[in-house]
Parts: structure tokens; C-alpha cells; sequence
């Protein structure tokens, strides 16, 4: 479940949703910084607790590493370092960073954490020399010393199929995008994963599996007008992503390629009141989950069970009643 509070309300729900029945929160790059928020969580909570994602390449992996390090010892081990690409634009642009061959430097960057978490764990003396990152510098004085439960594990977002591969090569798990279908996962992930897998010889039992997904939840006995609030939000969060080139691939399996041409345009003329409409039912139903608590829960049963092992829902406001039915409808 998201983290999306104010900062001083993080606290109160990530309670909230721990007294549901939720197995764990997570923070994204939005408006605020990742890792705060999962302070409060840490302290108060027993949650499993992970970055979904921390945009990776504009930080060090120094700075993800002792960020890692000390959420998972504030969190008695429940921590989990989810990373992501981005796309070009925002690396370039919005962060004034490098962006070069980023499958590449995602897995280097992923290995010198490693390797940084491996001189503070088991005392290795730092030596990481890679094409992108380069780290031979560690005295006492600077190492936060070792973990009880080991270092926390690392995931990573992944969507096109040389990512999917290498994440699944290198990392703990996998973090899939909630703009994605059954289908997509089924005929270009999955099998890219398993790929990745097989080629470093692991085994999908160690390997984590977290899938994203864009529910609209209403109550039981909510009017034409309600049912239709949730279905334009839906709609407007769909319109936001599809119009990112990048996620065009999850429409071209389905033939749906030429509306991210349509929705990206009228982004660029800040037409986005605008990117809702241009959605079939067919589309939305197929890209987001909406209804009530109880159909909700067996929607997302029936498209994702046999794939996820974890689910991060994006939830877009919906009413804490509402919320708490879904998980108890999820549990059942």
C-alpha cells in the first residue's frame, strides 16, 4: 500500500493500515522525498517497508547504501531497496544527471551497492572499479557496521525486456508498473524474467515478484455519478502514464500502440484535462480494476494470483472503509 500522507500523518496511517491487515507500505518519487516517509513507518510500525522505486541513477550508491542500511536496522529488518531507471527526460532534465546506456548502469549500480553492503556486513575490503562507479575508499570511521538480519534486500523496476532480464540477473526481485495487464506479464515479462533467471542459475523461488496495480474502489451501494468519479480518476492516471513512450509497449501487446501518439500530444499542448476520454471501457477495464471491495479483491485475484508474489495497489484516495474491505476481501 502506498504511503501518501502528509509527512506528519505518516505515522497515523501506516498504522492504519497495519491494523487492516497490510503486509506492507511503500513510498514513490512524487512531491516528496522516498525515504522520509518510511522513517515514521519504521518507527512505529511492523510493516514491510520499500522505495517503489528511488529513481536510482542520480543518486550514489554510497547514498542508497547507508540509506538502506539504516531504514533496515530502524525497521528490525523489514526494509527493502526497490530502484528505478526513469526515463531520459527526467534524468537530463529534472535531475541534471547522466543518463547513458541504462541497463548497464542500472546493474552496475546494483552491484557496487552490493558491494558497498558487503565491506559493512562481512568486513570485504571495498573494491568495486565498474565503467560508471568506482569505490575503494572505506575506513571505520564511516562504516555503520554490520545488520543482525543482513543487508536488506534489493528490487528494481523493470519494463522493456533488456531491463526485465538484467533485473532479474542481478537483483532480489522485480517491481512491475501498475500500467500493465495480465496479458503483457504473461507474454513479454514473465518469460523475460524466467530468461534472467535461468541464465544466472536461480532458482523463481528466491526471486520476488511485485506487480502494480490501478484499482478504483466504490461502495456497495454507490450511484451512477460515484461509480463515474472513480472511473475518471482511473481514466486520468491511465492518460498520465500512457502517454510516457517508454510504457507504449504494454499497448502495442494489445494493438492499442497509436493512442500513446494521441495521448502524447495532447500532454505536450497541456491539453491533460483531456487525456481521460480517449479510453474505451474495454481499455480501462483491461489496464485498471474498478468496483466494489469484494469484486475488486477477486479481480485482482483472478488476473495477477498465479504471477505476483507481492501486490502494490494504487488506490488514488479511495475511503480507509473502503480500503479495509478490500484487504479483508484480499485475505479471505
Amino acid at each position: 500500500m502506498a504511503l501518501s500522507a502528509e509527512l506528519g500523518e505518516v505515522r497515523a496511517q501506516a498504522q492504519a493500515y497495519e491494523a487492516m491487515g497490510v503486509d506492507g507500505v511503500f513510498t514513490f518519487e512524487g512531491q516528496r522525498d522516498v525515504f522520509f516517509p518510511l522513517v515514521a513507518a519504521a518507527e512505529h510500525t511492523g510493516l514491510d517497508l520499500y522505495t517503489n522505486v528511488a529513481i536510482a541513477l542520480p543518486r550514489s550508491p554510497m547514498h542508497l547504501a547507508y540509506q538502506a542500511f539504516d531504514l533496515h536496522r530502524l525497521s528490525g529488518g523489514t526494509f527493502a531497496l526497490g530502484l528505478g531507471s526513469q526515463i531520459k527526460p527526467h534524468i537530463t532534465k529534472r535531475y541534471s544527471a547522466v543518463w547513458d546506456r541504462p541497463v548497464a548502469q542500472m546493474r552496475e549500480l546494483m552491484e557496487a551497492t552490493r558491494a558497498i553492503f558487503a565491506s559493512w556486513q562481512d568486513g570485504e575490503r571495498l573494491d568495486f572499479r565498474g565503467d560508471y562507479y568506482t569505490f575503494t575508499l572505506s575506513i571505520p570511521t564511516f562504516e555503520p557496521g554490520p545488520l543482525p538480519f543482513g543487508p536488506p534486500p534489493i528490487w528494481a523496476g523493470a519494463l522493456g525486456p533488456k531491463m526485465t532480464r538484467m533485473v532479474a540477473k542481478t537483483a532480489d526481485g522485480i517491481l512491475i508498473h501498475p500500467f500493465c495487464t495480465r496479458q503483457f506479464l504473461q507474454a513479454h515479462t514473465m518469460p523475460e524474467v524466467q530468461a534472467g533467471l535461468d541464465a544466472a542459475e536461480r532458482s523463481r523461488d528466491d526471486f520476488t515478484v511485485g506487480v502494480g496495480v490501478i484499482v478504483g474502489l466504490y461502495d456497495d451501494d454507490a450511484d451512477h455519478e460515484a461509480a463515474q468519479a472513480v472511473d475518471q480518476r482511473c481514466r486520468a492516471n491511465l492518460g498520465f502514464y500512457g502517454s510516457t513512450p517508454a510504457y507504449r509497449v504494454v499497448l502495442d501487446a494489445h494493438g492499442w500502440g497509436d493512442l500513446q501518439d494521441e495521448l502524447n500530444r495532447l500532454t505536450k499542448q497541456g491539453r491533460w484535462g483531456e487525456i481521460g476520454a480517449v479510453w474505451d471501457p474495454e481499455m480501462v477495464n483491461t489496464l485498471s480494476v474498478q468496483g466494489t471491495p469484494t469484486e475488486a479483491a477477486a479481480e485482482i485475484r483472478r488476473r495477477f494470483g498465479d504471477l505476483a508474489d507481492r501486490i502494490h495497489l494504487s488506490l488514488h484516495g479511495a475511503p480507509l472503509p473502503l480500503v479495509a474491505q478490500l484487504f479483508d476481501a484480499l485475505k479471505g
